[in-house]
């Protein structure tokens, strides 16, 4: 059965499955210098990615406020999360919508998706040193690990919560 993009609205749909559509993504594209990899792509694939993107950002974060639904399908719409840039007397994210940032974080993670499987081990993983002195040295270093999430990405969702650090189990802003 083919996948169905469904787009969160900010209504807390519970079959949603997507925080941008392929119109949304197409567009923020447009505008980024290495959009070959996205454009290039049907639209079969990038429907993934962008489920996929999601999927990854909500496991990958812990997002400010609660969520506006308990059956919503994915972390938000969220209710009492402070926007950090709000203007106005208007302190918190709207808790109809998903914010702009959360939109371009899931088109920049699906572009990244298509590029290559950034949930997989890297090749090299943990090397840390290598050296021929007479015999083959390798050493290894655990904290040298690709993030799922790109560097643009953890900016774009910094203002909505923390990064879920995997290698410690604990929180850090992203």
């Amino acid at each position: 059965m083919p996948l169905t993009l469904i787009k969160e609205d900010g209504t807390g749909k519970s079959d949603a499955n997507s925080y941008a559509s392929v119109a949304d993504a197409d567009s923020y594209h447009d505008g980024h210098l290495y959009a070959t990899t996205w454009t290039s792509a049907v639209t079969a694939t990038k429907e993934k990615a962008l489920v996929m993107a999601s999927r990854l950002i909500d496991a990958n974060m812990l997002f400010n406020g609660e969520m506006l639904r308990n059956s919503q399908a994915l972390m938000w719409p969220r209710v009492g999360a402070r926007d950090p840039d709000a203007r106005g007397g208007e302190e918190f994210f709207a808790d109809n919508a998903v914010p702009a940032d959360l939109v371009k974080a899931a088109c920049e993670t699906a572009r990244e998706l298509i590029a290559q499987d950034r949930t997989g081990t890297p090749d090299g993983e943990g090397i840390r040193d290598i050296s021929l002195v007479g015999s083959l040295r390798v050493t290894f270093d655990k904290m040298d690990r690709r993030p799922v999430l790109t560097r643009i990405a953890q900016l774009y969702l910094s203002r909505l919560g923390s990064l879920i650090d995997r290698a410690s189990g604990r929180l850090r802003r992203a």
